[in-house]
């Protein structure tokens, strides 16, 4: 369904699928009846951002996926990082956080990447606090000992 949607959309010059889905995903999120099949199609959008694609870039996400590639349209094909995050939230029940939300919940996971790396989030994985030629040493960070600490070519 989220496909049928954003496909047509695709071919608004100067649109792409980051753009589409942070538009379309709040107002089908917003859906009275969260049952509907469009707040389910809402939910699976997901928007890849810059800090998005570097967290799984620096985490060895990216590589551990056999999916390192450049930020850009390539996050949104096949083995890209909106596919990755769909991957991670298959394996992650939304309902332990609310009760409301489905258990597989993309944009859910997908924000809560974004907002563990956004300045006016948690600010804690982004280049305002990580040195991008150089590996992470923020030992405060709670996935420091898990986490690849790779460098982000720039």
């Amino acid at each position: 369904m989220r496909e049928s949607l954003l496909g047509p959309l695709r071919h608004v010059y100067g649109v792409a699928d980051k753009v589409l889905s942070l538009a379309l995903a709040s107002v089908l999120l917003a859906a009275q009846d969260a049952r509907t099949h469009w707040h389910e199609t809402g939910g699976s959008m997901v928007a890849i951002d810059t800090l998005v694609h570097k967290f799984l870039h620096r985490t060895g996400i990216l590589a551990n996926c056999n999916a390192d590639h450049p930020y850009g349209p390539r996050c949104y094909e096949k083995n890209g990082c909106a596919e990755i995050i769909e991957k991670i939230a298959s394996g992650i029940d939304a309902k332990q956080f609310n009760q409301t939300f489905p258990s597989y919940f993309p944009r859910f996971i997908q924000y809560a990447v974004w907002r563990y790396c956004a300045q006016k989030g948690l600010d804690v994985c982004n280049s305002n606090r990580v040195v991008d030629r150089d590996r992470c040493q923020n030992r405060w960070c709670r996935l420091f000992r898990r986490c690849d600490r790779r460098s982000v070519e720039q």
